[in-house]
C-alpha cells in the first residue's frame, strides 16, 4: 500500500513534511494527479525527481477565487511548469457540435468544471500576475500542438502560437523528459531562462536580431498575420512544419508573429530503448493521490492494468496528433522494463489477473523502424505505410508475438487484451502476417476486435492517409476465417469517421451500404474534430489540401454534420 510519502507533495504540508523550506520546480496541471507513467505532469515530475531536484504539483487549480492555489506553495527557485493535461483543454470540454460535455474523466468523480478553457493560457496569466519576474515553461499537448499558427475550431479562427497569447517563456513540445531536465540543468547553474536559446525541443519568441544569430538550416514560414488574410499561405505553413516534424534532423522554423518571431528548435533524436527504459521505470505508485481517497478517476480506470510498449507512430494518419507529438519514428522498450512493470501490475490490491491493453499508439508497431536508418534520415514522407509500405520498413510482427507469448506466462496473469488500435495494413497482405492475426483473436480479443478503416470511399480516404478499402474485406475475410477454425463467436468492429474534408453525403451513402452489406454494427462512430495542428484541421479551415494545392470539399454546418452522422445508422443492423 502506496504512503503519502511515495507521491510527489501537492500541498504545503505535504512539503514541509519532507523538510523542505523551497521547491525547485512546482508543475501545475489541468488533471488530476495519478502518479502513472501515463499521465504526463507525472512523467515530468518524477523524471525531474530522478535528476535531484524537489518537485511538487498542484493538480486542477482554482483561477476562478482569489487564486489562492497558485499562492499556497510560494515561488519556486527555478520555474513554473504549466500544462493541460493529457488533453487539449478544448477537447475535453466540447464535443465535436461544440456542445459543452458533461463530464471529464481527468477529475475524481468523472466531475466538469475543475479547468479553464485554454487552460495553459489562464493558468499562465494567473501566475504573471502572482509571480512576474519567475520563469514559465508550457508543455504537454494543448501547448505542444499549438505551438505556432493553428486552426482553432472552438472559435473558427486562426490563433497564434500559445506563446504569444500565455506570456510564458518556453515552450517545451512532444515528449519532454529530456528538454526538460536540460532546462532545469541550465537555470540551475545560473543561466536566465530568457538566454536557452539552442536547446533542441524548445520553442520561444524573439526579436529580429536573433534570427541572424542561427547557425543551423532555418526555414522562415509566412507570418501569423499573413496566414489570416491568405489561406493559401497558412496551408503552405503546415505542409513545412509537417515534414520537418517528420524529420530526423530538422531546420529550426521561424514564424513571424506580430512584431516578434516564433522559433521552433528542431526536436531531439528519438528516445533509445535505454532512455525510455528510464523514464518508464521511474518509482511510479501506479496509483491517484491519495487526496482523491473514495472518488474514482475515469481515465486512470481505463488504463491501470494497462502497459505502453513504444513511442511514436509512422501512421500519418490525418486527422491524428500523435507524429506531431510523438514523433514519426518508434521508440520501443526493452522487454525486461515492460515485463517488470507487469510483474509489479501483478501485486496491485485490485488486479485480478487481466491486463486491458498490451499497445501503445498503435498496437503493432513495437521495435519497428528502417532497415537502413541513413535512408530514414533522408525521408520527409509523413507516412511510412501510406500510400503503400516502404520498402526499408521492418514490419516483422515476430518481436510482438514473442512478447505476447512471454507475457502470457507471467505468474498472476489470466488474459491479456489489445485495445489499442491495430493497424491491419501493415500485415494483412504480409507473408506470415495471418499468424500475427491468429495470435491476437485466439489470444488477446475479449470477444470483439476493434479496428479502424474510418471509411470505405477511396477519395475520403486517400485524404485521411489510409489503406484502400479493399483490405479491410480481406481483414474481414481472414477475421471470419479463423473464428471458425477456432470455434470463436467474435465480433469484427469497425471505427468510422464523418463529416472529414472531402466527406461528401453520397460517400456516407456508400458508407453505410458497404457496412450493411457486411453486415456490420456502425456503433464506434465519431464525427470528425478538428484539432491543431493536423493536416485534417488544415483542410477544414482552408478547404486547401496543402501538398497539392487542390480545392478540397469541407462541411462545416453543424446540420450537415449532423445528417452525415445520421448515416452510420441507417441500413444497420440493430
Amino acid at each position: 500500500m502506496a504512503k503519502l510519502s511515495d507521491f510527489l507533495p501537492t500541498s504545503a504540508k505535504e512539503v514541509k513534511a519532507r523538510g523542505w523550506d523551497q521547491l525547485d520546480v512546482i508543475l501545475f496541471s489541468g488533471d488530476a494527479y495519478v502518479d502513472h507513467p501515463s499521465f504526463g505532469a507525472a512523467v515530468i515530475g518524477r523524471q525531474l525527481e530522478s535528476h535531484g531536484y524537489r518537485v511538487a504539483i498542484v493538480p486542477q487549480p482554482n483561477w476562478r477565487d482569489d487564486l489562492r492555489d497558485f499562492k499556497k506553495l510560494g515561488k519556486p527557485r527555478l520555474f513554473f511548469g504549466v500544462t493541460a493535461g493529457n488533453m487539449d483543454s478544448m477537447v475535453n470540454h466540447y464535443t465535436a457540435n461544440l456542445r459543452l460535455r458533461s463530464d471529464d474523466a481527468y477529475t475524481p468523480g468523472g466531475q466538469a468544471g475543475f479547468r479553464p478553457d485554454r487552460a495553459v493560457t489562464v493558468y499562465c496569466q494567473c501566475l504573471r500576475s502572482i509571480y512576474p519576474d519567475t520563469p514559465i515553461v508550457i508543455g504537454g499537448i494543448e501547448a505542444s500542438l499549438r505551438r505556432m499558427t493553428h486552426y482553432d475550431y472552438w472559435s473558427n479562427s486562426l490563433r497564434p502560437s500559445i506563446l504569444a497569447e500565455s506570456d510564458a517563456d518556453l515552450l517545451v513540445y512532444g515528449m519532454g523528459e529530456k528538454p526538460i531536465v536540460e532546462i532545469a540543468k541550465a537555470v540551475h547553474n545560473g543561466f536566465n531562462i530568457k538566454t536557452l536559446r539552442k536547446l533542441r525541443q524548445i520553442a520561444f519568441l524573439a526579436d529580429k536580431k536573433y534570427i541572424d544569430s542561427i547557425e543551423n538550416e532555418k526555414i522562415v514560414l509566412h507570418s501569423y498575420e499573413e496566414c489570416l488574410k491568405d489561406k493559401f499561405k497558412y496551408a503552405e505553413n503546415f505542409r513545412r512544419f509537417e515534414v520537418e516534424s517528420n524529420r530526423i534532423e530538422a531546420a529550426t522554423l521561424i514564424e513571424p508573429t506580430g512584431d516578434k518571431y516564433l522559433i521552433i528548435n528542431p526536436q531531439h533524436p528519438p528516445m533509445s530503448e535505454q532512455e525510455i527504459d528510464s523514464s518508464f521505470d521511474l518509482p511510479y505508485t501506479r496509483l491517484p493521490h491519495p487526496r482523491y481517497s473514495g472518488k474514482a478517476i475515469p481515465a486512470y480506470d481505463m488504463i491501470k492494468f494497462s502497459v505502453n510498449l513504444h513511442r511514436g507512430c509512422f501512421g500519418g494518419c490525418s486527422f491524428c496528433t500523435i507524429s506531431a507529438h510523438q514523433g514519426k519514428h518508434i521508440s520501443s522498450r526493452s522487454e525486461k522494463s515492460i515485463l517488470n512493470e507487469i510483474k509489479a501490475i501483478t501485486k496491485m490490491e485490485e488486479f485480478r489477473g487481466n491486463l486491458s491493453d498490451l499497445g501503445g499508439p498503435s498496437a503493432n508497431m513495437y521495435k519497428m523502424g528502417g532497415k537502413d536508418r541513413s535512408l530514414c534520415e533522408k525521408c520527409i514522407r509523413p507516412s511510412c505505410i501510406f500510400p503503400t509500405i516502404c520498402k526499408n520498413l521492418n514490419h516483422d510482427h515476430n518481436h510482438l508475438i514473442k512478447l505476447y507469448h512471454k507475457v502470457r506466462q507471467i505468474n498472476g496473469i489470466r488474459h491479456v487484451y489489445i485495445g489499442s488500435g491495430i493497424r491491419y495494413d501493415m500485415f494483412i497482405e504480409s507473408e506470415g502476417g495471418e499468424n500475427y492475426l491468429r495470435e491476437v483473436i485466439k489470444y488477446h480479443t475479449s470477444g470483439r476486435l476493434k479496428v479502424a478503416p474510418e471509411h470505405t470511399e477511396s477519395q475520403v480516404l486517400n485524404l485521411m492517409r489510409k489503406p484502400d478499402f479493399r483490405l479491410f474485406k480481406n481483414l474481414y475475410d481472414k477475421f471470419h476465417e479463423i473464428c471458425r477454425k477456432e470455434n470463436l463467436k467474435y465480433q469484427l468492429v469497425p471505427y468510422c469517421i464523418s463529416s472529414h474534408p472531402g466527406c461528401t453525403e453520397q460517400h456516407m451513402r456508400e458508407l453505410s451500404r458497404k457496412m450493411s452489406k457486411l453486415n456490420l454494427f456502425l456503433d464506434q462512430i465519431q464525427d470528425f474534430t478538428p484539432t491543431p495542428m493536423t493536416l485534417s484541421s488544415a483542410m477544414q479551415y482552408s478547404g486547401i489540401n496543402p501538398y497539392t494545392g487542390e480545392k478540397v470539399f469541407v462541411t462545416k454546418d453543424q446540420e450537415a454534420k449532423r445528417r452525415q452522422k445520421s448515416y452510420f445508422f441507417k441500413g444497420s443492423k440493430k
